[in-house]
């Protein structure tokens, strides 16, 4: 098939047993890894560094991956598939893997967007019918999977219209066909996720960095509508994109002073109880019964092992009722 070829769902893979979305949830297990990171989000990442975070996350028991086509225009779709392929046996069946349609990648130059080091194509937003099926089946060449997961609506903030009466409708047309194992919306904002989750047939969604200790939004509407509809809620951005890890960014820029503040605050009360702050942001999501999977984005190997490590950290009640009467 060549790029002007038109795609159909047939392209799209056959029926698998892998995850369906009655057992999602299960599948995805408490923590999952976002490839994010590895396609060079803020700085380049090597293909052997690459390798190397996601074999540790593998060795440390993680199955589920979570990558989009937006990510390096394609690179950690690849690097992921590469890795996956590259497992003993049959090994690879056990990974849960998530992809995302509404940037569908085209011959060109632009802007890297965070991602340097990876030219020649650029990003279109399309949530339309026919890019859904063409995104779907050019992340199928490029991950050399046969089978998604799961396949999430990849930040429609101003696209409502179009994710929820294309993007949706093919999505579930896929889902129901077996093509695909289950459906959702990754954002970065509560508002648009709790619409989806209360007008369409969704299996999960993934909200970034709205459920942390400094952005609790989602506590109002989003993660109540889930429980109550059974959607599996995977919270990623728990760090708020550095500041709750050691580092000075907040939501992909630059600090504003009173957040800044407000996390040494945070990382005060967790050090007067011998916690790191990044141990109580990574575990923090955890508290709320909507919420099955944390997902966490590495650069290397050494990052993925901090993060087992900081998941494993104990945290005592007193510092958890201490951290919500401060947020």
């Amino acid at each position: 098939m060549t790029a002007d070829d038109p795609v159909t769902a047939d392209d799209l893979g056959a029926a698998g047993d892998p995850v369906t979305a009655s057992g999602l949830a299960g599948r995805l297990g408490p923590y999952g890894l976002g490839t994010a990171p590895l396609a060079g989000l803020f700085a380049p990442v090597s293909e052997e560094q690459a390798e190397q975070a996601l074999a540790a996350a593998w060795q440390a028991g993680i199955r589920y991956f979570d990558t989009a086509p937006h990510y390096g225009t394609g690179l950690a779709e690849e690097r992921l598939g590469r890795f996956l392929r590259g497992l003993p046996g049959g090994a690879a069946r056990d990974a849960v893997v998530s992809t995302k349609i509404g940037r569908v990648l085209v011959p060109g130059q632009g802007e890297e967007d965070g991602f340097p080091g990876r030219s020649g194509l650029v990003r279109v937003r399309d949530y339309s019918r026919d890019g859904v099926l063409r995104s779907l089946d050019d992340s199928l060449r490029r991950t050399g999977l046969d089978r998604f997961d799961l396949v999430l609506i990849h930040d429609p903030d101003d696209h409502w219209e179009q994710a929820a009466g294309q993007a949706y409708p093919a999505l579930a047309e896929l889902r129901d066909q077996g093509v695909i194992g289950a459906i959702g919306a990754g954002m970065n904002q509560a508002e648009m996720l709790t619409r989806f989750v209360r007008e369409t047939d969704m299996d999960a969604v993934l909200v970034a960095g709205r459920y942390t200790l400094l952005d609790r939004s989602s506590a109002a509407e989003l993660l109540p509508e889930c429980a109550r509809r059974g959607v599996a809620v995977i919270a990623g951005g728990v760090f708020n994109s550095g500041v709750l890890a050691g580092g000075t960014t907040y939501d992909y820029a630059s600090a504003p002073p009173e957040v800044l503040k407000r996390a040494r605050e945070l990382s005060r009360i967790c050090a007067a109880y011998g916690v790191p702050l990044p141990a109580a942001a990574l575990r923090f999501p955890h508290r709320h019964p909507a919420v099955s999977t944390v997902l966490v984005g590495a650069r290397s190997a050494e990052e993925v092992r901090e993060d087992v490590d900081l998941a494993a950290t104990p945290i005592p009640d007193a510092l958890w009722q201490e951290l919500d009467d401060a947020g």
